[in-house]
């Protein structure tokens, strides 16, 4: 699906163009024929994860030694774009590899990264990360979930909502309390198994405007016992920091989202006004058609360029967290203009469920809100004013 004559960027090595051929056709084969009735269902099969993972396609940035493909981000980049093509927008493998997996890479302890990885990268563990709390969203000092010490170990309570992967999910990191005097001093990261523990229960899965296959969940925590070896890199108050140091990576991730979803949109639209006729020809023929194309291809072309500069900044090292902001909120934004437009075009059909671009109108409304609201992305870059 080629909708913008973007030429192949300087990061996009030839493993990588070997890569984005194979995860398309696996998604468009394994995964896309079962997602009409994985959206009716309201969640995907579990084995969509251990076909993924057995096709190579999770953790894929991880190093050979923990099982992943010792790609970079550029290789997440590459899979998630695929997924967004084939229009598997509900799957949760992007956070999975690229948000949930990267923690434990970066700060976890060597016994944490072999006993966790290889088992992320091979989809054994479905991994989500709790973060979002009923009264806590972008403002992350605001958490309530705690984590008491006890004897060597922590008692945790607390709850949290709005989890991708929530009912899947048999890995989670937790941003819990670990001295709420200390404001993000005492914030501090948790991983485990959620067979492991006592006291750890999914809520139910949250009925959503869009996304109707991912399974948001509530998740909650009652006297969880957990070990030493649960505490993320063995070392109290350093969550907070975690958090900021990987944020950029996650809106860059969203980015990478926006942007397959605006290039799907533009080819369906494409297709759909050069076959479709009102009066007597095409609507691809009606110059306020084409008018509108010209603006969305143009638009869009922008945002790839754009979106390719920030992944090559990301995997060399040099993405700052104000141009990560700048691509989360400027992206997101644009997605959901592309659609709504396109959804025009569709007339009464944009309308109707059947066609692809309603879902997407649904789906994308909430790429603005989740890895801080667009709102705080103006914040932050305002900052550097």
């Amino acid at each position: 699906m080629a909708a913008l004559d973007v030429p192949r960027p300087s990061w996009m090595s030839e493993d990588l163009v070997i890569l984005e051929d194979a995860a398309q056709k696996f998604f468009d084969q394994e995964l896309a024929p079962h997602n009409e009735r994985w959206l009716e269902a309201g969640i995907m099969d579990r084995d969509a994860w251990d076909k993924t993972g057995a096709a190579g396609l999770l953790c894929a940035s991880m190093p050979e030694e923990y099982g992943g493909a010792g790609g970079s981000f550029a290789h997440e980049a590459v899979i998630t774009r695929a997924i967004g093509l084939a229009g598997l927008d509900s799957f949760g493998a992007p956070l999975h590899s690229a948000i949930v997996a990267p923690y434990i890479l970066h700060y976890g302890t060597e016994e944490q990264k072999q006993r966790w990885l290889p088992r992320l990268a091979s989809g054994e563990l479905v991994g989500a990360i709790a973060m979002t709390e009923p009264a806590a969203g972008s403002d992350l000092q605001g958490i309530r979930t705690g984590a008491k010490k006890d004897g060597n170990g922590y008692v945790m309570n607390g709850s949290k909502t709005f989890i991708t992967n929530g009912q899947h999910a048999n890995f989670v990191i937790v941003v819990a309390k670990t001295d709420p005097s200390a404001g993000s001093r005492g914030v501090s990261l948790f991983a485990f198994e959620t067979g492991e523990v006592d006291g750890y229960r999914r809520g139910r899965k949250l009925a959503k405007m869009g996304l109707d296959a991912q399974d948001t969940s509530e998740l909650f925590f009652d006297d969880v016992r957990l070990t030493a070896d649960n505490l993320l890199g063995g070392a109290e108050g350093m969550g907070f920091v975690q958090l900021m140091q990987q944020l950029p990576q996650e809106r860059l991730l969203v980015g990478v989202q926006a942007v397959a979803m605006i290039e799907r949109a533009l080819a369906l639209t494409t297709d759909y006004v050069k076959d479709r006729k009102a009066f007597g020809k095409a609507i691809i023929d009606f110059q306020n058609t084409q008018f509108t194309l010209a603006e969305v291809k143009t638009e869009s072309t922008i945002a790839r360029v754009f979106l390719d500069h920030c992944i090559e900044r990301h995997v060399a090292g040099g993405l700052d967290s104000v141009t990560a902001s700048m691509a989360k909120y400027w992206l997101t934004d644009l997605q959901n203009t592309v659609v709504d437009r396109c959804l025009q075009l569709f007339g009464g059909y944009g309308y109707m469920d059947e066609y692809p671009i309603s879902r997407m109108y649904r789906d994308a409304r909430v790429q603005r809100i989740y890895a801080g609201t667009n709102e705080i992305m103006k914040l932050l870059i305002a900052r550097s004013l």
